[in-house]
């Protein structure tokens, strides 16, 4: 019995041990703004494991933040260009969507190629964008804000309607966007019922929480793949994508990059940075 007792207690010892010293790869990406911390997730293994390779080899160091929209997300990590490489050489990743990995502020995600030229949505082999976006309420969350335009706009060409349409064509003119999508939203249900549609477009829990908070860009989820999170440093990613820019949304005063990994304990990460783990 007292054996029996002593091996349960190697044993438990030995697994506490082992929680004790999980280790993570944080990456620091530093600035002139600043530095972000990030973590990137197991989910998206490929991804990961690409991006660490890259990192490690010192290759994304130089490049650029080349494309920031505010609002949005900036874009940088063309290792492929800063290298010269030919396009022969420019590989892609195939997508490692997850339910749960979605873009909320922080996120990190990989570029691509559009759908037209590119039907399986691989990512690219070096660049990425880290979301901004921003705070939406849950009514528009949960509408196909594509198909309420395209409904609005048809009912809004009924004779009844002249002078909402001459309210919505007021302020495209005056390029008030956020107060178009209200008035759109706020006739949503009559417009449902007078054209007998449907315009929902249901979120998950998560997203919704995530969206309605810290917020997002949630017309990317499931289309491009998340693997990554900042975890410190988003008024770094603030600065970023307040930069003064050119027609191709590419900053005048070029943001540099140089990207580095050190492996960290999980309780390190945790403790110093306030990130929650997923539990596995």
């Amino acid at each position: 019995m007292k054996n029996s007792l002593l091996l349960i207690s190697l044993v438990l010892g030995n697994l506490l041990a082992g929680c004790s010293t999980e280790k993570e790869h944080l990456i620091t990406i530093e600035t002139r703004h600043g530095t972000m911390y990030a973590i990137l997730h197991d989910e998206a293994p490929k991804h990961k494991e690409n991006f660490l390779k890259l990192a490690k080899a010192g290759r994304y160091d130089s490049t650029s933040f080349h494309r920031v929209i505010e609002d949005f997300m900036a874009q940088g990590g063309d290792v492929f260009g800063k290298e010269n490489l030919p396009e022969e050489e420019w590989y892609t990743i195939p997508s490692e969507f997850n339910p749960n990995l979605i873009h909320k502020k922080g996120s990190i995600a990989a570029a691509r190629q559009g759908d037209n030229i590119n039907p399986e949505r691989r990512s690219s082999g070096c660049q990425f964008y880290i979301v901004q976006g921003k705070v939406y309420d849950e009514i528009t969350l949960n509408t196909d804000m594509r198909k309420l335009q395209d409904a609005f706009m048809k009912y809004i060409q009924l004779e009844s309607k002249r002078n909402l349409k001459e309210k919505y064509s007021n302020l495209y003119k005056r390029e008030e966007y956020d107060s178009l999508t209200i008035v759109m939203l706020n006739h949503k249900e009559e417009i449902e019922e007078f054209l007998n549609v449907n315009l929902e477009k249901r979120k998950r829990p998560e997203q919704i929480k995530a969206y309605t908070t810290v917020g997002g860009t949630p017309h990317l989820d499931d289309t491009y793949t998340v693997f990554g999170q900042v975890i410190k440093g988003l008024d770094v990613l603030d600065k970023i994508t307040s930069e003064k820019t050119d027609r191709a949304d590419k900053p005048i005063n070029p943001v540099l990059m140089n990207v580095n990994v050190e492996l960290l304990d999980k309780k390190k990460i945790a403790k110093e940075y306030g990130y929650e783990f997923p539990e596995k």
